[in-house]
């Protein structure tokens, strides 16, 4: 990796420059769609050397014949690892069909190899934090796919890697305050939805779908649970409901009697906990048993989206809503997703998708092949990638085709601005993607 170097104030100045017009007049004609490219021409330009020196993060130097390190900062073990798991087989696909085909062999960008590291976000910060560091102590590293949840990216994965200039960008993260002017970091981004959009359709199914005018909430304190109950309370309370409680719990609690006690005391018509699949589990099998909570609506969101929550629990999730992208309305190639892409993920990794975010983590992965075309200098073979520039290509993403939609990601890093929610139930032991139970557009711009 080459480093910044002292240069002349007028040099820096028209590099710097070359560097914003080549980031954001790249051709059109690279632009990612929802089944892939195999462009293999690179769009940077200038001399290598004062490009990198240049930029405040210096450029990546892959040799000739040497892979382009991707990294990917995902939840793979433990309760939540279908979640986290589910977008890795995302990523791993876009690689295998650079090439226009999915064989289960990664294709070449630019002529170089796909190399992936994969970390494990653990679902937490302290995951996040192990995992990003990881990844950021490896000059290979190009960017990042990643975190799997908003715990381990929020003020942890986001800031070490935006402080080395690693673009990370998040197919599952939805806490609202990870793209807030106040804590977004500059190097983040995600195609995930932002919970602004999924707490507010989870109310007004309750409200106008379900009947209900009292509900209860619990979270557990990550990011994406508060963010997720607090949008939901705020709309609920708009729309004439009224909230009767909202409780906390602890990560790995067990029994969660006591707070349930409390809620099933006010017999509301809706119980929301947006959390993950081992609490979420508990909590689904402990309302079941508690009075006051007999009649009680219980819906989760996407954290519990997946066959861990309900193998967590069993007979007892009979019923209970859960909300998340409606992968039966993507607005992008719905063709190519419900016939080459998901006949290919069941041939590759022997089942049907476990979570919601393999389409999102196909889109994240892509986005960021086509900015490495667009701002990847080759010199006789070597490619040098500017570090900066392919940041500034990635927020500039406008117009994109991919499997979830149109992708147009604004200056805080949300890619997704409309999105469709959908919630789903569970029948039979399962909840069926293809046919939600509710289903709205919504949109950040209102």
């Amino acid at each position: 990796m080459r480093n910044k170097t002292s240069l002349g104030k007028l040099v820096l100045l028209l590099v710097v420059f070359s560097l914003i017009v080549a980031a954001c007049g790249s051709d059109s004609s690279d632009t990612t769609t929802a089944g892939g490219s195999d462009t293999t021409t690179a769009g940077g330009s200038g001399d290598a050397s004062a490009v990198c020196d240049a930029d405040p993060f210096g450029c990546v130097e892959v040799g000739s014949g040497e892979a382009i390190t991707i990294g990917t900062l995902l939840v793979i073990s433990g309760p939540n690892a279908s979640l986290g798991q589910d977008s890795q087989n995302g990523v791993v696909m876009a690689a295998d069909h650079l090439d226009g085909t999915f064989d289960g062999v990664n294709g070449e960008l630019l002529g170089h190899p796909i190399a992936f590291n994969h970390q494990d976000d653990g679902c937490s910060a302290e995951g996040g934090q192990a995992g990003a560091q990881a990844l950021a102590a490896d000059p290979s590293t190009v960017g990042v796919i990643g975190t799997s949840c908003s715990s381990a990216a929020l003020g942890v994965a986001d800031t070490i890697l935006s402080d080395k200039g690693i673009a990370i960008i998040s197919p599952s993260n939805t806490g609202p305050a990870l793209t807030t002017p106040e804590e977004h970091q500059p190097f983040y981004l995600r195609t995930a939805h932002n919970d602004k959009l999924q707490g507010a359709a989870v109310a007004k199914f309750a409200y106008n779908e379900l009947g209900a005018r009292t509900a209860a909430t619990i979270h557990d304190g990550s990011p994406y649970a508060d963010g997720l109950q607090a949008v939901f309370a705020e709309t609920f309370v708009s729309l004439g409901g009224t909230i009767t409680k909202q409780e906390a719990i602890q990560v790995q609690e067990t029994d969660f009697t006591s707070v349930l006690t409390s809620i099933g005391a006010d017999s509301p018509d809706v119980l929301y906990f947006p959390i993950f699949a081992a609490e979420g589990g508990l909590i689904t099998q402990q309302a079941r048993q508690t009075d006051g909570l007999a009649d009680t609506n219980l819906i989760g969101s996407d954290g519990m989206l997946s066959a861990d929550y309900v193998a967590a629990a069993g007979e007892a999730v009979e019923g209970v809503y859960l909300s998340g992208p409606d992968l039966s309305a993507f607005t992008g190639d719905q063709d190519f997703y419900e016939g080459e892409f998901k006949t290919a993920y069941q041939e590759l990794w022997g089942g049907e998708p476990a979570a919601a975010f393999h389409a999102h983590s196909y889109d994240a992965a892509n986005m960021l092949f086509d900015a490495i075309k667009a701002v990847a200098i080759d010199e006789g073979g070597t490619l040098y990638i500017p570090r900066t520039a392919l940041k500034d290509a990635l927020f500039a993403t406008s117009g994109v085709q991919g499997i979830t939609g149109t992708l147009n990601c604004n200056d805080l890093g949300d890619c997704q601005s409309t999105a469709t929610i959908a919630v789903y139930q569970v029948v039979g032991g399962n909840y069926d993607t293809a046919n939600p139970v509710y289903s709205e557009v919504a949109s950040l711009d209102g």
